[in-house]
C-alpha cells in the first residue's frame, strides 16, 4: 500500500456525507468515483447551485465539493448564498471549490465569497483527498464583518505576531 493508502489508513472519511454540485454529468462521476475510492458512500449531487441550496436542507453535508460555471446559480453565487442567506441551514459546512479556473483572481474571489479549500482541475485522488484532510485537521476559523462571513482567508501564522490584530491597516492598540 503506497500513496494514498498509506494516507486514507490515518483518516477514515466514510461516514461523512459529501454533497457534488457539478453540471456535467462525465465529472459528477469522476468525483463520485473518487469519493467512493475513500468508501464514501453518503452523496448527493445537484446539477447548479440552485438545486443545490435546495437539496442542502434534506441532505446536510459535511462537506460540499461545487463547480464554478453552472447555470442558472453558478458555483460562487452558491457559495455566497450558503454563507450569506438568512435561509441558509448551515453557513459553516465545509465547500471545496473543484473547478477549471486557476487564475489568481479566480481563487480570491472564491476565497472572498467564503470557500473552504480550492481545487483545480483535472482532479486528481490525492490532491482531492488532500483539501478534505485539511478541512478535517486544521480547520479554520469562521470571521464575519460587515463585507464577509467565512473561513478565515489567511492560512500563514506568524510565529513572531503578539498582537490582538494582523491586518496593517488597523490600528495597533497598546499592550
Amino acid at each position: 500500500m503506497g500513496g494514498i493508502g498509506v494516507v486514507m489508513a490515518a483518516l477514515d472519511i466514510s461516514q461523512l456525507r459529501f454533497m457534488i454540485v457539478e453540471d456535467n454529468p462525465f465529472m459528477q462521476r469522476v468525483l463520485k468515483q473518487l469519493l467512493r475510492s475513500y468508501n464514501v458512500r453518503l452523496m448527493r449531487e445537484a446539477s447548479d447551485g440552485a438545486e443545490a441550496f435546495k437539496l442542502l436542507e434534506a441532505f446536510p453535508p459535511d462537506i460540499i465539493l461545487v463547480d464554478w460555471e453552472m447555470m442558472p446559480l453558478s458555483g460562487l453565487d452558491f457559495i455566497k448564498l450558503v454563507r450569506t442567506s438568512d435561509e441558509s441551514p448551515d453557513r459553516f459546512v465545509p465547500i471545496i471549490m473543484v473547478t477549471a479556473y486557476s487564475e489568481a483572481a479566480n481563487i480570491r474571489a472564491a476565497r472572498d465569497a467564503g470557500v473552504t479549500e480550492y481545487l483545480v482541475k483535472p482532479v486528481s485522488a490525492v490532491n482531492l483527498f488532500s483539501r478534505i484532510k485539511r478541512i478535517i485537521e486544521k480547520p479554520r476559523p469562521f470571521v464575519e464583518c460587515p463585507t464577509f462571513f467565512g473561513p478565515d482567508r489567511r492560512r500563514r501564522e506568524d510565529k513572531n505576531f503578539g498582537g490582538p490584530e494582523r491586518r496593517v491597516s488597523e490600528p495597533q492598540h497598546p499592550h
